[in-house]
């Protein structure tokens, strides 16, 4: 019992100490702070950190080495440096707006296109499928695979260029026409 009330006194003895610091050195702690942020809404808020750091530690109030004040500002001014570090550490966020576009795509777009493009790819025979995977997933040459699956130049050549124009065909009927030219720059 006897320690809940030395507690509270001296909480009691703490609040009053912070609010002595407040009334003495609050404008100058608040000034000091505005010089350095420029801004009076965040430097209310390093004025109200200051204190609470000054509430952490009463034995610095309370001891006689060195001014009180010097070592308020010292703190405001910490304060503000960790807030500047960690706001340099942080890359600047930039709202979205048609003159700022996102620098990534949203993917939900590439793979809208990539099932269209599957689901074209499964209606092709399987001859002219299997010449179009291995020239554009596997990236052979016209005689690799030529090679690779057993048949002239000329037939690869050829399976290639009905492939294609089948493909863009289904794909473009498949995504409304928005792969067009992405199948064209494929095919060239």
């Amino acid at each position: 019992m006897a320690v809940l009330r030395s507690r509270a006194q001296q909480s009691a003895s703490h609040e009053a100490l912070i609010r002595a610091l407040y009334a003495e050195h609050g404008k100058a702690l608040l000034a000091y702070a505005t010089r350095l942020t420029g801004d009076r809404l965040a430097a209310e808020d390093v004025v109200q950190e200051t204190l609470i750091r000054a509430w952490r530690h009463p034995e610095v109030m309370s001891n006689a080495q060195g001014s009180v004040r010097g070592w308020l500002l010292t703190v405001t001014r910490n304060i503000i440096t960790d807030r500047y570090r960690a706001k340099a550490a942080r890359p600047t966020e930039v709202a979205e707006s048609e003159s700022t576009p996102p620098i990534e795509r949203d993917h939900a777009d590439a793979v809208v296109e990539s099932m269209a493009m599957l689901e074209a790819l499964d209606q092709l025979s399987p001859d002219h499928r299997e010449v179009l995977v291995e020239i554009y997933y596997h990236g052979r040459t016209v005689p690799e695979t030529a090679g690779q699956l057993g048949i002239p130049e000329g037939t690869v050549k050829s399976r290639a260029h009905y492939a294609l124009k089948t493909l863009r065909k289904l794909y473009t009927s498949k995504s409304g026409g928005s792969g067009v030219s992405r199948l064209s720059e494929v095919a060239v």
